[in-house]
């Protein structure tokens, strides 16, 4: 993994101590959410820092001011329905952003991704994509979602996850060698049920309250 230019992690104090509260297991719902919402927003900060800038002038309340603003537009895709409690973070962040969704889930018996909702912005190919989903596990699901963002033209495209393993990650490495993923951890391995160790549990219970 060392080795890996395009592996990203992300080891900000204020990320760290936000993920390890989120991995409690004594962390309820509420305050589960919010850390990931949280610990999104700091995680953007960090993936946008290479994107380009123009400049832009506008009149403060005592005189004119030259500013920034994003060159590139953006698109969020939230794997469903647990990247939505990342999104959300983004958004608070960058609320110009556009969000496009992918219901994916994972076969219990395989560990394979099943797609059953599929909708994203028609000029995707135009902007730049963030895929999200807080687990980076098997790395079927993250995969196929890249796969789905790259056939409809975009080119320009970031994998962010709260937690990864050395399985997913090799497994990403396979089909998008050269993809950009960005995460606050690495973790040991996978269990039988496919679940990272010691991971959070099942995002998407913990978020939704369905555990």
């Amino acid at each position: 993994m060392a080795s890996d230019p395009n592996l990203h992690l992300l080891t900000h104090p204020l990320i760290q101590q936000r993920l390890t509260i989120a991995r409690d297991r004594n962390t309820g719902v509420e305050a589960f959410r919010r850390q990931v919402s949280l610990i999104a927003r700091l995680m953007v900060y960090e993936l946008t820092r290479d994107y380009p800038t123009v400049d832009v002038e506008v009149q403060t309340p005592v005189g004119a001011c030259r500013g920034k603003k994003l060159a590139v537009n953006l698109t969020l895709v939230p794997i469903l329905r647990a990247g939505l409690g990342m999104a959300e973070g983004i958004l608070e962040l960058i609320p110009e952003a556009r969000v496009g969704h992918l219901g994916l889930y994972r076969n219990e018996q395989t560990l394979e991704p099943v797609t059953y909702y599929n909708k994203l912005p028609p000029d995707i190919a135009e902007t730049d994509v963030i895929v999200i989903d807080p687990m980076l596990a098997t790395g079927g699901s993250l995969s196929t979602a890249v796969d789905y963002v790259a056939r409809v033209g975009a080119r320009r495209i970031k994998i962010l996850c709260l937690v990864a393993s050395p399985e997913g990650i090799a497994v990403v490495r396979r089909d998008h060698p050269t993809m950009p993923i960005y995460t606050a951890a690495v973790d040991e391995c996978l269990n039988e049920r496919g679940y990272i160790v010691p991971g959070l549990g099942d995002a998407g219970d913990r978020l939704f309250g369905t555990a």
